[in-house]
């Protein structure tokens, strides 16, 4: 990471300079702010994060609860999501604290004696298969935790208003906060006026019902027992996760981090029509007993009980993510994010996952349009992005539950659920989401000059040599959550073609970035060269891949790569994502999406892109 461009300083350097709003924050909750979000989630915790980044923005976030959650109830974390706490600077010490999946194991009827249970299979997880981050398991809490410290010490510095509950909204037509939201405050009802809400409030959220969304979809007929505990057993996989299919029923089972810790989610059976949700009041004795039963010949004695729940596995897509139900074309005020617009199964790992991805696509959003980067037409690419993405997920849970609550009569083939897993691993892993042409999508006419950086996904990172020293890092992670354009340039093989178009570019680049702010204010342009690292000196460069940054003018030794063999990389970027060598363009969002293709001589197509996403400068 880099920092002392703004003098030396010996404190922990993830603790940004407090700038805005943020320098003097005021303790009481305002009457009047930019964005208030409702609920301190994985969605609302990361968008509190991604604003905090916007310190000019007055944002507030808002939790009923007193205090941190104690007691989260997801705890799966998916690749994608490793990848985005790299962003937010903190994916090595939750890996640290983390159970990482390197397996999955799966059980199923002895053919023998069908009353117990044998191993089947044991398949790698797919997590390393697919990237360079792995499949974690650790608590919702310690996520939130994290978010709340990037927030904290983000240059917004913020911090949730804990203790205040929403309790309705209004949006106005015309004013400059037209969103009149009131909540329970010290026990006291207020109103607070605010520009933009978000409503992460969960699977009953009062922000959805106030805006006039509806949840559609059905609850299955089926229901399932979790529980986190702490045992002594004879079962030799209960460190590593495993799918069990009994005659008795079914399990999938979670180790969780440090090394005692494990959930359960054991299968109840099926649900009567007129059960009326007592389903729900199953005693924890007859989950264990459940559990047992399912186990055998093996046994789990629990020692302790970290928490427990039962539930019914429901499927819901709400019918639109923001406030605009009339097809006016107005632009949204108030939006919806994760459990709020989007509930399905805990068993495929999803919710928190998604969740943080819908916080992730509005955060920059709301930032850029009000810091007056962006029109405000940007923000109705949050629900048309988003909505298929909770669709696709809604639909891969189905299918996921229906396997995992099979009885073994039902199975033909011991290895399809395995063969389902593995096969299926691009979506769950969060890296199948593929958003369409818009306003910040580019047509896909140049796709074939970048064909490893497909359009629309995520910008899947290589490592490549830092010329200014010769180490060799992982291009993407050096990207930061920090709401800029991420803009690479991968050189011909003279690299004239591209200080040619370093030269022309910069004037776009330029059009964008305030003339008070740095020279990569709005975007982050780095330069990837084929040849060794050796061959490339930093101080012949051009201007825009050495820009001169910060109160002291310092120049940033680190826009400039290589992609040639070294002693320490053997791995040529060009070639493993299928690069031209003719040279290439490839801009990402600043949710790391990849947003253009455009060859070095693309300029002016350049130009036009932004001129879409992005206003000029004032």
């Amino acid at each position: 990471m880099q920092f002392h461009h703004h003098g030396y300083v010996s404190h922990d350097p993830r603790v940004l300079p407090a700038e805005g709003l943020g320098i003097d924050r005021p303790d009481a909750l305002p009457d009047e702010v930019d964005v208030l979000i409702v609920g301190s989630g994985p969605a609302g915790m990361l968008l509190a994060a991604q604003m905090s980044q916007y310190p000019h923005v007055n944002t507030r976030i808002i939790e009923k609860r007193d205090g941190r959650l104690v007691l989260g109830q997801a705890d799966g974390i998916q690749p994608r999501s490793v990848e985005t706490f790299q962003a937010f600077g903190f994916a090595e010490r939750i890996v640290a604290e983390a159970y990482n999946i390197g397996w999955m194991n799966f059980w199923g009827p002895d053919p023998e004696n069908r009353q117990n249970i044998v191993r089947t299979a044991r398949t790698a997880d797919y997590a390393y298969d697919i990237c360079e981050f792995p499949h974690l398991i650790v608590n919702q809490a310690r996520v939130l935790d994290y978010f709340a410290e990037a927030a904290a010490d983000g240059p917004g510095r913020i911090v949730p208003d804990y203790g205040v509950e929403f309790v309705g909204l209004t949006v106005h037509g015309e004013g400059e906060y037209p969103v009149e939201v009131q909540v329970m405050d010290a026990g006291e009802e207020r109103t607070i006026r605010a520009k933009y809400v978000v409503g992460c409030d969960g699977a009953r959220s009062g922000v959805r019902k106030a805006i006039g969304r509806k949840h559609v979809g059905n609850a299955s007929a089926h229901a399932w027992g979790v529980m986190d505990v702490l045992v002594n057993t004879d079962f030799p996989d209960w460190r590593t996760k495993c799918a069990i299919n009994a005659e008795a029923g079914n399990i999938l089972h979670i180790p969780r981090e440090g090394g005692y810790l494990s959930r359960m989610y054991i299968d109840l059976g099926a649900v009567a029509a007129d059960d009326d949700h007592r389903v729900r009041q199953t005693p924890i004795e007859e989950i264990i007993r459940k559990a047992n039963e399912i186990l055998h010949p093996y046994s789990i004695d629990v020692k302790d009980i970290a928490w427990h729940s039962v539930y019914e596995v429901g499927h819901r897509v709400t019918d639109g993510f923001d406030d605009v139900i009339d097809g006016s074309g107005r632009t949204p005020r108030v939006f919806l994010t994760g459990d709020a617009c989007h509930t399905h199964s805990a068993k495929a790992g999803q919710g928190m996952n998604v969740s943080m991805q819908d916080g992730f696509n509005l955060g920059w959003k709301l930032g850029s349009v009000l810091t007056g980067r962006s029109p405000e037409s940007l923000l109705a690419t949050y629900g048309a992005e988003r909505k298929p993405v909770a669709q696709q997920l809604i639909d891969f849970d189905r299918e996921w539950s229906s396997l995992m609550a099979r009885k073994p009569e039902e199975i033909s083939d011991p290895q399809e659920l395995a063969t389902f897993y593995l096969g299926t691993a691009e979506f769950p892993s969060g890296f199948m989401t593929q958003y369409t042409s818009s306003m910040i999508i580019g047509t896909d006419a140049h796709q074939a000059l970048a064909a490893g950086f497909p359009l629309g996904k995520r910008f899947k990172s290589a490592e490549v040599t830092r010329v200014c020293d010769g180490n060799v890092i992982h291009l993407g992670h050096h990207a930061r959550a920090d709401g800029r354009w991420r803009v690479y340039a991968f050189g011909d093989a003279s690299g004239e073609r591209l200080n040619t178009w370093a030269s022309q570019a910069a004037d776009v680049f330029a059009r964008f970035t305030p003339a008070d702010g740095d020279a990569d204010a709005v975007f982050d342009v780095k330069a990837i060269h084929q040849g060794s690292y050796e061959d490339v000196e930093v101080t012949t460069a051009p201007e825009l891949f050495a820009p001169k940054t910060g109160p002291l003018g310092l120049t940033d030794w680190e826009k400039l790569y290589a992609a040639g063999p070294s002693k320490w990389n053997d791995t040529d970027i060009f070639e493993t994502r299928e690069l031209s060598r003719d040279g290439v363009v490839v801009v990402v969002r600043p949710d790391q999406y990849v947003a253009a293709i455009l060859p070095l001589d693309a300029v002016d197509e350049l130009g036009a892109f932004f001129d879409g996403a992005l206003l000029p400068a004032s």
